[in-house]
């Protein structure tokens, strides 16, 4: 197997989840420099998304990166302005994708997260990696995410929710900084 690479993203005002099962919003947002000091800048999902449609393959939904459990279908991912915009359905005919709509609709879950591997980066101001070209693998559901900007709207956040993602955030930075613990 490929060595695939994360970035996570928070879902947030720009996601939604509705009908129980269809979730809308942005995976990965252009310019935004994320906990480990990565920026994907736009159009970096260009060459993968064409590549995949004319092979006439999609983008998996997966649950924390588990290639063993997807849980539902990416009907739709592409680029805008923004950054990479993705529409799916989550599968509650399985057990698996009715327990995740329904941590996301609780706000267990408020994390989207993509597995690529970089084609093509180079390193800009203050030593941060600016990803130009990446290819695309998949769209994961998790619970922590690296990319603080996005947030889950709709119903109000947990006021619990706030720590929660600094306490991830700190766990995340020890995992970069100590990667052999």
């Amino acid at each position: 197997m490929i060595d695939l690479e994360h970035k996570f993203c928070l879902l947030g005002k720009d996601v939604s989840i509705s009908e129980g099962a269809v979730i809308t919003g942005y995976a990965s947002l252009f310019g935004a420099k994320d906990h480990s000091g990565d920026i994907v800048e736009a159009g970096a999902y260009k060459a993968s998304l064409t590549k995949m449609s004319a092979q006439k393959r999609s983008i998996k939904m997966l649950w924390q990166h588990d290639p063993s459990q997807p849980i539902g279908v990416w009907d739709e991912v592409r680029e805008d302005q923004k950054g990479l915009w993705v529409k799916g359905r989550i599968l509650t005919d399985i057990a698996k994708g009715r327990e995740a709509a329904a941590l996301i609709a609780a706000g267990a879950i408020d994390g989207l997260s993509i597995g690529y591997r970089t084609l093509k980066a180079h390193k800009g101001a203050k030593g941060l990696r600016h990803l130009d070209e990446v290819e695309l693998w998949e769209v994961s559901l998790v619970t922590f995410p690296m990319l603080p900007d996005a947030r889950v709207g709709g119903k109000g956040e947990d006021p619990m929710a706030h720590h929660l993602r600094e306490l991830a955030s700190v766990f995340e930075t020890a995992r970069l900084t100590f990667p052999e613990l």
